[in-house]
């Protein structure tokens, strides 16, 4: 058996990173801490909050926050390497950080006022503060542009009204940035972003939601109701609110497409473990097929963080990441239930293999379906549609 054939995991650096060790430590505490656990928290639906404070003792959920605001100030291939590993023990674990810090604490640095960065960057970077990201309704979804909640202004602030759905970190979050609409006919141009900080009065955590995958992870309806917000609760300008959103998902994207591949590995791994010693020639061909889904995905996940770090145009290689590393680990997952046989879906076994099954399936769908995905790689590389959607 050549070196090659024999080695134990797929899993190697992201090649030339400037990570200062954060993969290691990654690995470390996804292996030792977050696995043991995360079976508990799936059949359970809850992560307690030791998981935070665990998260900000090991300054993650500060990773990628500035030094100025307690952060650590790495960089996004850094990030990517930590999501990789933190997922390959606990998709929801790695979510948590994920939302934390690419569609909170990112758009703050980008778009806010000083005194905003100072109030709540370095809660979020010390782990006092979770943060949470506010944009898809009961009845919208991908198309962002014709969302539901309203805002009006009114003497020293704002009112905000509407309900929020799917918002992961919903309950706990200290800060919610939310988006709403001054009114819907104006489409993108009437969207404003607001900073929402938990026990303001109106906002209300409504519902927290069953799923089949991603069990653990708080995943809420959030109700406003005649919800007032001083004037320093706008994040930009008014109108400026869908370009922010955009922005914060393409970061995302690339978290996401990250978190995608350490489930794919995790899967590989678990299919692997679950084989007989001989496996039949189809069994080899499901690990093959596995392999380079993994490979070919970091292979992207790498390519878009470098662009992002280079600071050079990195959306179509984060739609391409997303696009193809979600498929890739509800794909590996999916061949590994085959392979591994019935134990593997026997749920009275609790095999890794079936939670890793629920949990990559979300994955085609946050930060973007695989069809807004699809959609934005067309726009690329043919240009708009001569008629129909934009």
């Amino acid at each position: 058996m050549t070196p090659e054939t024999a080695m134990p995991s797929v899993r190697k650096p992201l090649s030339g990173a400037r990570g200062g060790g954060w993969e290691e430590r990654a690995e470390r505490f996804a292996r030792e801490w977050v696995l043991p656990r995360a079976g508990g928290w799936d059949s359970e639906d809850d992560m307690p909050p030791e998981v935070v404070r665990e998260l900000a003792r090991e300054r993650f959920l500060g990773l990628t926050i500035p030094p100025r605001y307690g952060g650590s100030g790495a960089d996004t291939r850094a990030l990517a390497e930590v999501l990789e590993r933190l997922a390959f023990g606990s998709l929801t674990v790695a979510t948590l950080v994920s939302v934390h810090l690419s569609v909170a604490a990112a758009p703050i640095e980008a778009r806010g006022t000083p005194a905003q960065k100072e109030r709540y960057l370095p809660a979020l970077a010390e782990g006092s503060m979770v943060g949470a990201f506010g944009l898809t309704e009961p009845a919208v979804g991908s198309d962002a542009q014709h969302l539901q909640t309203r805002y009006r202004r009114k003497a020293g602030g704002f009112v905000l009204d509407g309900t929020k759905m799917f918002i992961t970190n919903g309950k706990s979050a200290g800060v919610v940035l939310a988006f709403a609409t001054r009114d819907v006919g104006l489409g993108a141009r009437g969207i404003s972003a607001f900073l929402v900080p938990q026990g303001t009065p109106g906002f209300v955590p409504g519902q927290r939601l069953e799923k089949m995958g991603l069990r653990g992870s708080e995943t809420m309806e959030l109700v406003f109701r005649d919800c007032e917000l001083p004037l320093d609760s706008l994040l930009g300008e008014e109108g400026e609110g869908f370009a922010i959103a955009m922005e914060a998902l393409e970061g995302g994207r690339i978290g996401i497409a990250a978190c995608s591949l350490g489930v794919a590995e995790a899967a590989l791994e678990a299919l692997k473990a679950g084989l007989p010693s001989d496996p039949e020639p189809w069994q080899r061909s499901v690990v093959a097929r596995s392999f380079v889904d993994v490979e070919a995905a970091r292979a992207l996940v790498e390519k878009a963080a470098r662009l992002k770090d280079a600071g050079e145009p990195f959306s179509g290689a984060a739609s391409a990441a997303k696009l193809y590393a979600s498929q890739a680990a509800f794909r590996v997952a999916s061949q590994a239930l085959d392979a591994v046989g019935w134990e593997a879906v026997d749920r009275t076994r609790r095999h890794r293999l079936e939670q890793l099954f629920r949990d990559a399936r979300v994955l085609s769908i946050v930060e973007g379906t695989t069809e807004i995905q699809e959609r934005i790689l067309g726009r690329r590389l043919l240009g708009p549609p001569a008629s129909g959607p934009a």
